[in-house]
């Protein structure tokens, strides 16, 4: 028997006293992203290939997952497509049957950058909202960390 799944997607935006380049940089190192990600607990570069226009960096990243009184460890590959002049594309594949795409630009504003993630979240239909709610959370957290870097504190 197939299990079913089901979507939800979500937009996020955060401004961040920083330069567009910068915010983008600090971004897509994954190793930085540990630091302001509530659920990762480890971030290692596994492949990297250069296409022309960008590169893709794969990662395996360690997270941990809270589900009530008890936290799972989970281990799981994410892929990132940075472009020299577009969006940076993400996807994130996690056991059972969960993806994470998202579409994240780093936009120029008067006081620094506009980050924008625009999540697409996949998960068996039992599992999406707790998903959701721990994925939309997180992802909240870490563009408000990014921006406390950014902000110096």
């Amino acid at each position: 028997m197939a299990v079913l799944t089901a979507r939800s997607h979500q937009t996020l935006v955060e401004d961040v006293p920083g330069p567009p380049d910068q915010v983008q940089a600090y971004y897509v190192d994954l190793t930085n992203i540990a630091d302001v990600h509530p659920l990762v607990v480890s971030v290692r570069a596994v492949a990297r290939s250069e296409p022309p226009g960008g590169y893709t960096q794969t990662w395996r990243v360690k997270d941990r997952i809270p589900l009530g009184p008890v936290t799972l460890p989970t281990t799981y590959s994410a892929r990132l497509q940075v472009s020299e002049d577009g969006p940076v594309r993400a996807e994130a594949r996690q056991f059972p049957a969960v993806q994470l795409n998202s579409v994240v630009s780093f936009d120029a504003v008067p006081d620094g950058t506009r980050l924008t993630e625009s999540i697409e979240i996949i998960a068996p239909r039992p599992l999406l909202g707790i998903t959701v709610r721990q994925a939309v959370a997180a992802h909240k957290e870490m563009l408000a960390g990014i921006r406390r870097h950014f902000a110096g504190g």
